[in-house]
């Protein structure tokens, strides 16, 4: 979690752990105002990681903004996960990232195998993601690496990012449509539940 105003990130907090996303949010979020000397009463909007990433944790990462959003009257900026964890690959002008200087969105999200992915990087290419590290010996002949432990996406950059955003008129107001908002998979879940037969 993060807040930031005027582009500077005053406050970040994060946690690494077993627990689960609904049991460590709310305390990020409640640590991270704190942190800046701010309220929910304070904040302009909220900026939240849309996806694509963990199912779970997307759902209940946007289920609380949502929530907080709707009480607090706030605007929610949706900021695209592989577009914050770009940001932190720490690449200089005219390097190309691929997530999964200023960043400059050349692809589309999608899910693509490691061999598809391997075909489509260009020589030089900087990787980022906790998949670079698990298909090493595929993704990893054309490409630099930028370990996860080290770049992945923060708080105070989709925090950025959403200020941004908000300023460019991407942001969804309480009353016009929250409920619409989804996470962005790219892909189907890999456990999904049987459909009942038709009748």
């Amino acid at each position: 979690m993060g807040v930031a105003r005027d582009g500077a990130v005053l406050a970040e907090a994060v946690h690494r752990g077993a627990r689960s996303h609904a049991d460590t949010l709310p305390t990020l979020v409640e640590r991270a105002l704190t942190e800046a000397g701010s309220t929910i009463e304070d904040l302009d909007a909220l900026a939240v990681s849309i996806g694509p990433g963990s199912f779970t944790g997307l759902r209940v990462g946007l289920a609380l903004a949502k929530g907080i959003a709707f009480a607090g009257r706030l605007p929610l900026v949706p900021v695209p996960t592989l577009e914050a964890l770009a940001w932190v690959a720490e690449a200089t002008s005219g390097e190309t990232v691929c997530a999964g200087g200023r960043p400059c969105r050349l692809t589309p999200d999608a899910a693509l195998s490691p061999q598809e992915l391997a075909a489509r990087l260009e020589e030089g290419t900087i990787l980022v993601g906790d998949a670079a590290q698990a298909y090493e010996d595929v993704l990893g002949r054309r490409a630099t690496h930028r370990p996860f432990a080290t770049h992945h996406p923060s708080g105070g950059v989709v925090a950025r990012l959403g200020a941004e955003r908000l300023l460019a008129g991407h942001a969804i107001q309480p009353e016009s449509g929250l409920g619409a908002l989804e996470p962005v998979y790219v892909r189907p879940p890999d456990a999904e539940l049987p459909r009942p037969a038709s009748r």
